[in-house]
């Protein structure tokens, strides 16, 4: 990349003669200005973000931050004389820099704007880690993980990685996803590279993940197996004996509620032994004590959690409780009001509120004290609640209004309440935390930007909506709540403004635009407070706000032991838009808070941040599209930030090449960023950066294997340390945009390309196979197809299937029953996008029989119908509401038989043979059928599946595995409903997922249709009938419900086309950087692709022999790094339909040579590991022996033999 700019690298290897002329005459013409020494610079040079965490680990830690300080004068001072005309790698190294020192604001717009001026930026790892971490700080999580997984992709051995996979454990685990989260906590695990955290606090985590995902068996097991370690930290030991305290009182671990309780205590006092201090496991005792009766014990068990801990909202309603049962209603108000008042979002103290208040006759208070409680995230009863509300009025309209007035009260009214003297543990400990965020705020102001101001948010205090954040200037203090009418009027007016807060003012939109970067506000954000300990109590454990009646487990984290005094907090507050005129409700519901400091890194050594309460704005927005006209640039930083430094992430349309594309390496800068750079000033600094710019090679397609064996030991003379050994590393893939310009909404409701067959030669017609793979088509429907063709579909007819092998496996989904356009939630009061389904396992024989049952108790229900509809004369009336919000909950429970298993052909001849009739292009093996060159069987792919149905059983949202076409037959006697949507939307589907927290490759999900048709997503939706085939074209999003009873049969296909290679290999790539295994072997099969078949296609050619290229050198380039690192490769060999190797660890595919520990290879179990993973594990690869696959001879042969073929145009 050309540069004629301020230049880091030049400037490092200038004349040095010059470099002191320039030096001489900088310090002359500008007084006071920052200069750096030679023993600066060579102190600075190297340091980028992978230092984040560790640099105040070091002896001269405190003076490293000094210096780094000074640097970044020194390079603001250039910037500004060069009217910010520099080269791109300043500004990276500014934003190192910043990071380093945790001035996250400052980094932020640093790295934004090398973004902007770097083409190549995705190159450059520790830029990419360093925006991730401050990503990570604003709780940008899916922007934080998506620069994370990039880190990974562009460098497997980047030397943090143990650190991002703690991180993206962290950030799964927040999302839900928690298959993905505990993956990311075992690569950490297996990591034996230095870390933040101790191997024994990982293991916690991944308990606690059991935990969360309510697999409390696992989780049991994982925390006594960490209490068996020898040595183990005080602090861990705790936290896990708390842990397992809480379990047991809330789950059936062993035994009945006796010997529950008494396992439970005696955990907790264990607990308390190894932490007297921690005012969580005192709050769980005293949950304990209070369940066994024993009043006193819990109320002076509670109140060591008040002394010992901040104040609560769990423990105060618990306390209210207490005082309930005894009888004591005045001091069971107080204790209620504390805890709403501390968290203005507990559902169970605002219903248990309401419920002292409808005890004592007062039914108005009660009713506000539920609408309070339903309007709750953390409400799970909402319609019970809605119910007794409407109960409760229908109750006061028959009252006289004389009676009510009349009415002597038991209670002061909910208003009165709020207005009564608060405890005075509570007010003391709530006014020593104000008073100690003020002085750390002021703190913090001195080194914040205006747009990222420090506010606390604790659940003691205020809680604001991002709008209200932003009407506050730099220096001002959002006041605290000193009185509560208008959040009480909510109750009765639906108010949304509660809690005190105000609505932004109409005119100040456009300042809270100009001091914030702007975020899409339309989801939820989680939003993570990262505080510190006072140094008094640095060893106490935080564990989580337990809600009162249903949460059945605290979500905590370790305290990384030395390293760190964060807090990391989380809860979950909507964000409302910049548009809206209304502030959202509060919502401070604790999710969970891991004690995770070093996720945040070292903080700077000042006294003052000791106390406890230094905070910033979590609700940061990322993403300006165009300059503020009314911004000025006064000062270095504001320069920076004041440019149009939008990352934008959700623009980038060049999706994977990586591994397909020969060209993807090239880029060319364009002709405003080629004059920017001409009219750059030139001037040395005199640092030299550690190279970021990976290195490729001038070899194509069209170089011979001795060229490229060539060029690999010209560039493979580093040994193991080279960890970039592939040819052209490209830019991360990402999910394509919508396509421009959007279909008018009169055509997102396509019609289905259907094909009527008559006979069997309109099966075989020619044109019909290049319709189905006509890229233009999403989805091909063959009406008929089983009538042409005389297929007997009776041999997959549940009857016959019983007949044959009536114990065969089948997976089981527990799923609900909806409507096949609309998804609920299980209360049935909202859309959503998450499809909840749970697995298991039964035989033929006995889903036949629950089949069967089904079928008969429909009938069933339909004659009861029959015979009531006279009763229901208005009933089309009362049912005309639905549209808006589902009344009927729960739904009814149904289970759908899938991934039954047909592929082996001595069970299941008679069946196989008959898919022989169909057409050559949707046989399951044929020569033009990519997957029947892989060489082994892959369930359900190149192999038959069969999937039974009762009426509304859902098969969830997903594009094939590896983008595979596929093939589906309806054997009846019920019809389908498909709903598809062309490969061309799969990203906005993938940005509905996220938003949803939803993993697109992993999760279930139903799509809403009128998320859809907002979006401008075309649907194609029809009715499969008994006899037609479905062909799902590459790479299409498709989802399906049966609407009677039905048995299906499907299996993939490959085109032998350059569309269908393609979006294979793309998807390949997107796994990879995503962490999800690839079922296709694409490197595997290229291979045998190769071998096994001619191609004439110029661009299928080209892609496959790319690949080709790209894994004979890397297999050469590594071969010879570990023969010249002196580890002996091993001949293995590989017998036929062996299945491709992948990684134990990341299950990234592995091709030829095999990483295998030495105890596997001995008891020859070959447990195989991929390069990166071994080398985390072992990092000289003691503990390993590498078995080789194919000889380097074999592998030249075929790549050189592999030539485009003539197209039989050309032939004839």
């Amino acid at each position: 990349m050309k540069s004629y700019g301020l230049s880091l690298t030049t400037a490092a290897l200038g004349n040095e003669e010059k470099k002191m002329a320039a030096e001489k005459a900088r310090g002359e013409g500008e007084e006071g200005s920052f200069s750096l020494t030679v023993e600066e610079k060579k102190a600075l040079c190297g340091l980028d973000s992978s230092f984040f965490g560790f640099l105040t680990r070091c002896k001269d830690g405190a003076k490293m931050k000094t210096l780094l300080n000074k640097a970044i004068h020194f390079y603001e001072s250039l910037i500004v004389k060069a009217e910010g005309k520099v080269e791109s790698d300043f500004f990276c190294q500014l934003g190192h820099f910043n990071l380093l020192l945790e001035d996250y604001s400052k980094a932020l717009s640093s790295y934004q704007r090398y973004y902007s001026l770097q083409t190549d930026y995705w190159k450059n790892a520790a830029f990419l880690y360093g925006l991730g971490l401050v990503y990570f700080y604003y709780n940008a999580f899916q922007w934080a993980i998506r620069a994370f997984q990039e880190v990974l992709y562009v460098d497997p051995n980047f030397c943090r990685a143990k650190e991002i996979h703690l991180r993206l454990g962290f950030m799964f685990k927040m999302n839900t996803d928690y298959e993905s989260s505990l993956k990311h906590f075992q690569l950490a695990l297996i990591d034996c590279n230095v870390c933040t955290l101790s191997s024994v606090e990982i293991q916690f985590h991944i308990a606690h993940l059991y935990e969360t995902q309510r697999k409390y068996h696992s989780a049991k097991a994982a925390y006594e197996q960490l209490l068996q370690i020898e040595s183990l930290p005080s602090q861990v030991k705790a936290t896990v004996l708390q842990q397992l305290g809480w379990m047991h009182h809330n789950m059936d671990l062993i035994g009945d509620n006796t010997t529950k309780e008494r396992y439970a205590i005696q955990y907790l006092q264990k607990s308390l032994e190894e932490d007297p201090n921690s005012g969580q496991s005192w709050y769980f005792l005293g949950r304990c004590y209070s369940c066994i009766g024993k009043v006193q014990d819990a109320f002076v068990s509670y109140r060591q959690s008040i002394d010992k801990s901040e104040a609560s909202a769990d423990t105060w309603c618990s306390i209210g409780v207490l005082y309930q049962q005894q009888n004591q209603p005045m001091d069971a108000l107080q204790a209620y009001i504390c805890a709403v008042q501390l968290d203005h979002g507990h559902a169970a103290a605002w219903m248990d509120l309401g419920i002292l208040y409808e005890s004592c006759n007062q039914p108005q208070d009660a009713i506000k004290c539920y609408l309070n409680a339903a309007r709750s995230k953390s409400c799970n009863n909402t319609s019970a609640l809605t119910s007794r509300i409407k109960f409760l009025q229908a109750q006061l309209c028959n009252l006289p209004q004389s009676s009510l007035q009349n009415k002597t009260k038991l209670l002061p009214s909910i208003e009165e309440a709020w207005s009564l003297p608060i405890p005075a543990e509570l007010t003391s400990r709530q006014g020593a935390m104000n008073t100690a965020q003020q002085s750390v705020s002021d703190t913090w102001n001195s080194v914040q930007t205006a747009s990222h101001h420090s506010v606390q948010q604790k659940v003691y205090t205020q809680c604001f909506t991002a709008q209200k954040l932003q009407s506050f200037g730099k220096d001002q203090q959002p006041p605290f709540q000193t009185g509560s009418t208008r959040y009480l009027q909510a109750a009765s007016t639906n108010d949304q403004n509660q809690n005190g807060n105000h609505t932004l003012p109409q005119n100040s939109k456009g300042d809270a635009q100009n001091h914030f970067l702007r975020i899409p506000t339309s989801e939820e954000q989680k939003i993570i407070n990262f505080t510190k300990e006072s140094k008094d109590s640095r060893s106490k454990s935080l564990t989580s706000k337990t809600s009162r009646k249903d949460r059945d487990t605290s979500n905590i984290c370790v305290n990384a032991k030395k390293h760190s005094n964060h807090i990391y907090q989380i809860s979950s507050v909507p964000i409302s838009s910049l548009n809206n005129k209304e502030s959202v409700s509060p919502d401070l519901i604790i999710v969970d808070n891991p004690q995770l400091s070093v996720l945040v890194g070292e903080t700077i050594d000042n006294v003052d941040h000791d106390i406890g309460t230094c905070n910033k704005v979590n609700n940061v927005h990322l993403a300006i599209h165009k300059k503020p006209d009314n911004l000025s640039a006064s000062s270095p930083s504001s320069a920076i930030s004041t440019e149009t430094l939008s990352l934008k992430l959700t623009e980038q349309t060049h999706i994977v090449t990586s591994f397909i594309s020969p060209h993807s390496g090239l880029h060319t800068i364009n002709g405003e960023g080629h004059e920017n750079l001409e009219s750059s000033a030139s001037v040395n600094v005199g640092l030299r950066p550690r190279s970021q710019i990976i290195p490729s090679m001038s070899v194509s397609i069209y170089s011979s294997s001795t060229e490229v064996l060539k060029a690999c030991r010209s560039l493979g003379k580093n040994g193991l340390s080279n960890g970039h050994i592939l040819l052209d590393i490209c830019p991360p893939p990402r999910p394509p945009t919508s396509p421009y310009p959007p279909l008018p909404k009169e055509k997102l409701n396509p019609p289905t390309p259907s094909i009527y067959l008559e006979n069997k030669r309109d099966a075989f017609f020619p044109p019909l196979h290049q319709f189905c793979i006509n890229p233009k088509n999403p989805v091909t429907v063959i009406r008929g197809l089983a009538g042409a063709l005389k297929l007997d579909l009776g041999l997959f007819s549940t009857k016959t299937l019983v007949e044959a092998n009536n114990e065969h496996i089948v997976e089981v989904r527990t799923q609900l029953l909806q409507p096949a356009d609309e998804n609920w939630d299980p209360s049935g009061t909202k859309k959503i996008w998450r499809y909840e389904n749970k697995s298991s396992h039964t035989t033929i024989a006995k889903y036949a029989q629950y089949q069967a049952c089904s079928f008969q108790e429909s009938l069933r229900e339909e004659n009861e119908r029959r015979t009531q509809v006279k009763d229901y004369s208005d009933n089309e009336s009362t049912c005309s509401d639905n549209s808006g919000r589902r009344q009927k909950a729960p739904f009814k429970t149904i289970k759908c038989g899938i991934n039954i298993d047909l592929s082996d052909n001595k069970k299941w001849k008679l069946q196989l043979h008959e898919l022989t009739k169909l057409p050559a292009f949707v046989r399951v093996v044929s020569a033009g059928n990519l997957l029947s060159h892989v060489g082994y069987t892959i369930l359900g792919m190149n192999s038959v599946q069969l999937c039974m149905k009762v009426p509304g059983s859902r098969i969830p949202g997903h594009q094939e595995n590896n983008n595979f076409c596929s093939v589906n037959i309806n054997i009846g006697p019920g019809d389908c409903e498909w709903f598809v949507v062309p490969e061309d939307y799969w990203g906005v589907l993938n940005d509905f997922c996220e938003k949803n927290n939803l993993n697109f490759l992993m999760s279930s999900w139903w799509p809403n249709l009128e998320d859809l048709y907002e979006a401008n997503v075309p649907v194609y939706r029809f009715i499969q009938r008994p006899g037609d085939l479905v062909w799902i074209n590459a790479g299409t999003v498709h989802w399906v419900q049966a609407i009677g009873w039905c048995n299906n049969i499907t299996w993939n296909v490959g085109p032998l086309t350059a569309f269908q290679y393609k979006l294979a290999v793309e998807r390949y790539e997107w796994n990879k950087l995503q962490s999800v295994k690839s079922v296709v072997p694409m490197v595997h099969l290229s291979w045998n692709m190769a071998r096994n078949i001619k191609v004439s296609d110029p661009k299928l050619f080209e892609m496959i022999k790319y690949c080709l290229l790209k894994i004979l050198k890397h297999c050469q380039t590594l071969r010879e790094a570990l023969v010249a690192a002196g580890k002996e490769v091993l001949w293995h060999g590989r017998i036929n339909d062996e299945p491709a190797p992948y990684c134990s660890i990341c299950e990234v595919e592995v091709f030829n040579l095999l990483f295998v520990t030495n105890e596997s290879n001995s008891q020859k179990t070959y447990i195989v590991h991929c390069q990166n993973c071994a080398r985390k594990t072992s990092g000289n690869l003691e503990n390993f022996v590498v078995l080789e696959q194919y000889k380097m001879e074999d592998l030249i042969q075929v790549y050189d033999q592999f030539t485009l073929a003539p197209s039989l145009s050309s032939a004839s």
